[in-house]
């Protein structure tokens, strides 16, 4: 019985995202799907998987970073040239990626923000400006209306900013790192109550050093709206270091 509470328990916590590159894993190492063919429209995996076209879209993302799938703007996204075992292994990995290392999560996206705000600083445009202050209206609306979170709002907030950094892959880690850290942060209330408004300074003095293009006051702004988060995790790694030398 036992072992059925925790199968009902994991397949509870697995993500909607984890389920669809599960999917396609099984697609691709029953032989549905071969190296080099194409995927179906994001529209027929949306609808094959019932799930939503975010949830397809973040899963391809997640496999593209990885270099299991290859986007062509003009014919579509298709299978890497990889070996079935070679896919196989890797895509078991990232569905495994560090879930219950939390902490090295949080650390990851500390060092990731910090070091897209300084180039979002130095590199924006007036139209990244725009875009950034547009979603932190957004924000600011979805919690002044009585929201008890604005989730959604704030991982464009974040993702606009790594966005105007001007680099691909800064930019590609940050959307794989955001949506699953900033629901479970919100979701578990790890910041505590009204963490949402209270961000809402904090963000604009995120906006405004970048709109000054002042590189040190971005990062000073950015590392201030991320210190209770990395104080947590700061925390959980002296626990788990404490607790790793007690089982020694």
């Amino acid at each position: 019985m036992s072992q059925l509470t925790e199968t009902k328990k994991s397949i509870k916590l697995e993500s909607p995202v984890d389920k669809i590159i599960g999917q396609l894993k099984h697609l691709i190492t029953s032989g549905q799907l071969k190296p080099g063919d194409r995927l179906p429209a994001e529209r027929v995996l949306s609808e094959s998987f019932g799930v939503g076209r975010s949830y397809v879209r973040e899963a391809i993302l997640k496999l593209e970073f990885y270099g299991l799938l290859k986007t062509n703007p003009q014919s579509g996204t298709y299978v890497s040239g990889l070996s079935i075992n070679v896919i196989d292994n890797i895509i078991s990995d990232i569905i495994k990626f560090n879930k219950d290392d939390f902490n090295a999560l949080i650390e990851a996206r500390y060092h990731l923000e910090l070091t897209a705000v300084k180039l979002a600083a130095e590199r924006r445009s007036e139209e990244d400006v725009e875009e950034i202050k547009s979603a932190l209206e957004d924000y600011e609306n979805k919690l002044s209306s009585g929201a008890d979170n604005a989730v959604e709002e704030d991982m464009i907030f974040h993702i606009k900013i790594a966005k105007a950094s001007k680099n691909s892959v800064v930019e590609s880690m940050i959307l794989i790192l955001i949506p699953d850290l900033i629901k479970n942060i919100v979701e578990s209330k790890i910041c505590g109550e009204n963490r949402g408004k209270k961000a809402i300074a904090e963000h604009r003095k995120v906006l405004e050093a970048i709109e000054k293009q002042d590189v040190g006051m971005a990062e000073q702004a950015m590392a201030a709206h991320l210190d209770e988060i990395w104080q947590i995790s700061k925390a959980g790694f002296a626990t788990q270091h404490i607790m790793k030398q007690a089982a020694l």
